[in-house]
């Protein structure tokens, strides 16, 4: 059931929550037991940035991922929430 989920977002972009300081947005390529591949993606720290993470990833949402990983591949284990970017709700 879950696959299920997770395959409907396979080229969709999509955000990974983790429960530490780093956010995970791009393009969900493909997915194992091990984790999550995402392509033209945004590794983010948000103890470095100007915003929480809601208003990062809300301003993501609004104005479009910014890129700094062509490729990326984040730990299953590391993931605490994912979904679709589109399914971030705007101020």
């Amino acid at each position: 059931m879950v696959n299920e989920g997770l395959n409907k977002l396979i080229g969709q972009e999509v955000v990974l929550d983790t429960a530490g300081p780093w956010v995970y947005l791009g393009v969900l390529t493909a997915f194992d037991e091990q984790g999550f591949w995402l392509e033209q993606a945004d590794v983010h720290n948000v103890q470095e940035g100007h915003a929480t993470r809601e208003q990062y990833v809300a301003e993501s949402s609004r104005d479009g991922i910014r890129v700094n990983r062509q490729r990326v591949f984040v730990l299953r284990n590391a993931v605490v929430s994912l979904s679709g970017l589109a399914d971030v709700v705007k101020d």
